[in-house]
């Protein structure tokens, strides 16, 4: 085993001659790290398994869940090509501040990267490029909720900067003011669901990964919380 090998659990949601699609674990970045040139990263430790690799879209390295490669140049070039024509759909679930008054909207804000002296994603009407972002409360909790957020373009940290933009940002988001939470010290996003057409076949294809533990668990007190404050209020 390599220095590039990670004990870390890869769930394999599908793998044949065109994809290989896993879970990726929170804290494990998709690509090398330019300041940690040493450090592991998702698509080394998997090409220790499966040499002819091509990268298609990446997750934050805070970010937990679906993501998929290529296994052939071929297929590299068709699932470029869904992502560009926005026939592959990625839905993310997050955890983030505030309880919005809305059950679903779309946001369309256009996004600029590196606009400031953070390198943070900003909003910015006059330089920044088209952004749009369908967003759904699936939970509400005392101060928190779940959210469904579904990119309709793929723009860096799109997600991250639209929420914040909104005033809900995602909850231990340090860069874009997301207080942490103690229970999931970690970015509160996760990609759930990823739905795309096999470059072979051509039928369509639909993954989900399953929420992490640290992910439910802080689901879990969230409601908790939410409970306890709603059975203080009965009895006082």
């Amino acid at each position: 085993m390599s220095d590039l090998a990670l004990p870390v659990d890869l769930p394999t949601l599908f793998v044949d001659e065109s994809l290989l699609v896993v879970i990726k674990p929170a804290g494990l970045p998709t690509l090398v790290d330019g300041y940690h040139p040493e450090a592991p990263y998702l698509f080394a430790v998997l090409r220790e398994r499966y040499p002819a690799l091509w990268i298609v879209h990446r997750l934050d390295r805070q970010t937990s869940g679906v993501i998929v490669f290529a296994r052939t140049a071929k297929s590299h070039r068709s699932l470029n090509s869904q992502f560009e024509k926005r026939q592959a759909v990625k839905t993310y679930h997050a955890l983030a501040h505030g309880r919005p008054a809305w059950e679903s909207q779309t946001v369309r804000l256009p996004l600029r990267p590196n606009g400031d002296r953070r390198h943070r994603t900003v909003v910015d009407a006059q330089r920044g490029k088209q952004a749009e972002t369908d967003l759904a409360a699936l939970e509400r909790f005392e101060n928190h909720s779940l959210l469904q957020a579904t990119p309709r373009t793929g723009r860096t940290h799109q997600i991250r900067a639209h929420l914040a933009a909104l005033g809900h940002p995602i909850v231990s988001d340090a860069l874009y003011g997301g207080a942490e939470l103690p229970e999931l010290p970690r970015l509160g996003l996760h990609a759930y669901t990823l739905k795309l057409f096999h470059p072979e076949s051509g039928k369509e294809l639909l993954f989900c990964a399953e929420y992490p533990a640290d992910f439910s668990q802080a689901i879990h007190r969230l409601r908790q919380w939410l409970l306890d404050t709603q059975a203080n209020h009965v009895y006082t």
